[in-house]
């Protein structure tokens, strides 16, 4: 008699990470400089995590759309703002190419607060309770202070979510705020 062993491979998950950045009239150039830079260094935290990490961008004023990321690093826009439509085409971005049993799913959403009015926060609310936290690990919204943007949108989610472990909020005041709100999002281990 002897014994014998088969090497068992455990399935490596991979992960994803979905930014979504607000390029509204109400964000200014130093509201996109605070989000850029806080995306830069979860993008780094988050590479040494996995082995195989996809990133994708989109970008939203009233409207939403995909871009590469040298355009969401550099992208000026201007416009209202209408949050839900970055929110359905994360979520159809999820559906089309992440599979949650084999993706760790992570959007981050960053904007100044700002939306067009209570039937859009309300839609977001309903993309993100129907859509969004059945597929994700974590959705991280990220608000950052500005003189233009009301601020109303992290208090909806806040009212909202109120204990929904799978919803963080951070605010953003300025860069030295960057750090802690890094640790708000990632100092979770999900």
């Amino acid at each position: 008699r002897y014994r014998s062993w088969k090497i068992k491979e455990m399935p490596q998950n991979a992960a994803v990470i979905i930014y979504m950045m607000d390029v509204s009239g109400s964000m200014g150039d130093e509201q996109k400089e605070i989000v850029r830079t806080e995306a830069f260094w979860i993008d780094t935290w988050l590479r040494s995590q996995y082995k195989k990490l996809e990133t994708r961008y989109i970008v939203h004023d009233a409207a939403a759309k995909e871009v590469d990321r040298e355009t969401f690093y550099h992208l000026k826009e201007s416009g209202g703002t209408k949050i839900s439509t970055a929110y359905q085409l994360c979520s159809e971005l999820i559906r089309k190419d992440y599979n949650p049993v084999e993706w760790n799913i992570y959007p981050f959403h960053f904007s100044d607060g700002d939306n067009w009015g209570s039937e859009d926060t309300k839609r977001c609310m309903e993309l993100l309770h129907d859509d969004l936290f059945p597929r994700v690990n974590v959705f991280c919204y990220g608000q950052v202070k500005s003189a233009y943007g009301s601020g109303q949108f992290k208090k909806d989610l806040d009212d909202r979510f109120p204990k929904n472990e799978q919803l963080l909020t951070s605010e953003i005041r300025d860069k030295d705020s960057i750090p802690d709100s890094i640790k708000d999002f990632l100092g979770t281990g999900k």
